[in-house]
C-alpha cells in the first residue's frame, strides 16, 4: 500500500507543477518580475511568454514520465488468486468451445 501512496504522491505533485510552473511564468512576464521584459514588445511578450509556459509543461510531463519509468517493475505482480481464477475461466472456455465444435461436428456427419 506504501507505493501505491507513493505513486499517488508523484502524480500530485507533478499535476500541480504542471499548473503552477506556466502560471508562474505568464504572471512574471506579466508583472515585469523577469528581468528584461520590460524591453519587450507586447507581441514578443506574449510569445515568449507563451512559449515557456508550453516548454515548462512539457518539462514537468518529461521528469514525471522519467519517474515512472525509474518504478521498479517487480512491485507489480498480478494478485495470485485472480490469476488462478483467470486461468481456470479460460480452461473451462476452451473446454466448452471443444465440446460444442464436437456437437457440431458430429451433427454434421
Amino acid at each position: 500500500m506504501a507505493a501505491a501512496a507513493a505513486v499517488i504522491k508523484k502524480f500530485f505533485l507533478a499535476s500541480m507543477f504542471m499548473w503552477v510552473a506556466p502560471i508562474a511564468i505568464l504572471y512574471g512576464f506579466n508583472h515585469n518580475l523577469i528581468p528584461g521584459s520590460t524591453n519587450l514588445s507586447p507581441y514578443s511578450l506574449t510569445l515568449l511568454s507563451g512559449f515557456l509556459a508550453v516548454i515548462s509543461v512539457n518539462i514537468v510531463l518529461a521528469f514525471y514520465i522519467y519517474m515512472a519509468m525509474k518504478e521498479p517493475s517487480y512491485k507489480h505482480e498480478p494478485d495470485p488468486k485472480f490469476l488462478a481464477d483467470a486461468k481456470a475461466s479460460v480452461k473451462k472456455l476452451t473446454v466448452e468451445e471443444a465440446n460444442v465444435s464436437s456437437q457440431s461436428q458430429k451433427k454434421q456427419e
